[in-house]
């Protein structure tokens, strides 16, 4: 069912209008946000007289390049409408037709953004999980991945040799540290990428910070240029208020927000552990691992975004296999460093959950309810 992209678009929408229902029937307050991904748009009132073509660049991009440089490490920054374009962007500068993006992952697979920009550069494109696999002569680029799409996390030192390796063979290195920026460094005491020797690295601004939808690129300042100028051919550079969002965003980063997510979560699992696998900052729960849904003829992607779906309609609780962009991972991750999950009883989100995973028993049965279930 959710092979087919259009199908994936009907899932986003039909969740998307859950999500409006809701809200007219319960406020914000009848909705618990727990992807990770929620983001925000934090403006002061001094800034909505700026957000302007002209003027709103001249002013923010300065506060931009400071709090950026001082959260991502690096010469210079640039802004990206998301992270996707940011990729695309110096996947189009910086390869040549016919030579080879090369992907190094902790888990595969990649996001969809590496593969699909390869392509679009007409490049080959070759993904690995051996962190000693050396990449061939006509590689240009050098992607890693510093925490997976559910949240797996490269080895500092698997980072560090893979830089090393690549620059020893004269090819640039790009970290998609999405939500790595984060992670890596807050919950695991790693350093910056660009400290580490990176050449460029990428940050989404919503992803476990209350920023935009937007992605932050740092490097070195010669490199940060040339995509700066492929991202200006095809209008993949953010806007004033996105890049006033940013900035304000980086300037009241808290970490101890994503701290705060390893109690809630020690809370969680002490009562509810079947099925259940820790992650960084909550938890995610397998289909495969769940008692009365295996056999049932459906992918485990089917089977999350049905969950996801229930725990959407029936209790306002958001994740990513109902509301995400098509090709993001279907795993059923909650994340407890959501600002919405202060609001969240652990006792009702376990109740939300057995109940979820209760309604689908007697739906699965039903292709027809499925389907419906899934792409309204």
């Amino acid at each position: 069912m959710l092979e087919d992209p259009l199908n994936e678009v009907k899932r986003r929408e039909h969740a998307l209008r859950i999500i409006w229902e809701r809200m007219e029937e319960h406020g914000r307050d009848g909705i618990y946000d727990l992807t990770g991904l929620s983001g925000g748009f934090p403006l002061e009132e001094e800034d909505m007289d700026l957000l302007e073509t002209y003027v709103g660049p001249a002013i923010f991009e300065e506060k931009l390049q400071g709090a950026g440089r001082e959260h991502m490490g690096g010469e210079m920054v640039a802004a990206f409408n998301r992270t996707s374009s940011a990729i695309l962007s110096a996947v189009l500068a910086l390869t040549e037709p016919g030579s080879t993006v090369f992907h190094y992952l902790p888990e595969l697979p990649s996001h969809p953004s590496v593969p699909r920009s390869a392509q679009l550069a007409s490049a080959g494109y070759h993904e690995t999980e051996d962190f000693t696999e050396n990449p061939p002569a006509d590689t240009s680029l050098v992607v890693v991945t510093g925490s997976t799409m559910d949240h797996r996390v490269v080895e500092e030192s698997d980072l560090v040799r893979v830089i090393e390796m690549a620059h020893d063979a004269g090819v640039p290195v790009l970290v998609d540290d999405a939500s790595g920026a984060r992670l890596r460094t807050v919950l695991f005491g790693q350093r910056r990428a660009c400290d580490l020797g990176a050449d460029l690295a990428v940050t989404s601004t919503d992803k476990l910070m209350h920023g935009p939808r937007g992605g932050l690129m740092a490097g070195r300042a010669e490199l940060i240029e040339v995509v700066k100028s492929k991202a200006y051919q095809f209008g993949l550079e953010a806007q004033p208020p996105l890049i006033a969002a940013m900035a304000r965003a980086l300037e009241n980063f808290e970490p101890s927000e994503i701290m705060d997510a390893l109690k809630r979560k020690e809370e969680f699992l002490r009562d509810f552990r079947p099925g259940v696998e820790e992650t960084p900052t909550g938890f995610m729960i397998r289909p495969s691992s769940v008692e009365g849904l295996n056999g049932s003829g459906y992918t485990e992607d089917e089977i999350s975004t049905a969950i996801s779906m229930l725990l959407l309609s029936e209790h306002g609780i958001v994740t990513i296999p109902a509301v995400g962009m098509p090709g993001a991972s279907k795993t059923l991750r909650f994340d407890l460093a959501a600002r919405d999950a202060g609001r969240l009883e652990v006792s009702s989100l376990q109740a939300a959950i057995h109940d979820a995973i209760e309604k689908l028993s007697g739906i699965i049965p039903d292709d027809e309810k499925m389907r419906r279930l899934i792409l309204g």
